[in-house]
């Protein structure tokens, strides 16, 4: 969880517009992906099985 949690708040660097170039289109996508791969999260441990993941890209 530590790690998970870490990743999450490095990924909210991306946001420094001095360092990354972004639109909020981009901005929409991430907080998509984000959301999804928090609800299949959550599935998986209703279903407490795996499935495939996806591989995400602007």
């Amino acid at each position: 969880m530590s790690k998970a949690l870490k990743d999450i708040r490095l990924i909210g660097n991306l946001s420094n517009r001095s360092n990354y170039t972004y639109t909020d289109e981009d901005v929409r996508k991430i907080h998509q992906v984000m959301k999804k791969a928090v609800e299949e999260m959550k599935g998986r441990f209703d279903r407490k099985g795996s499935e495939d993941e996806d591989v995400f890209k602007l």
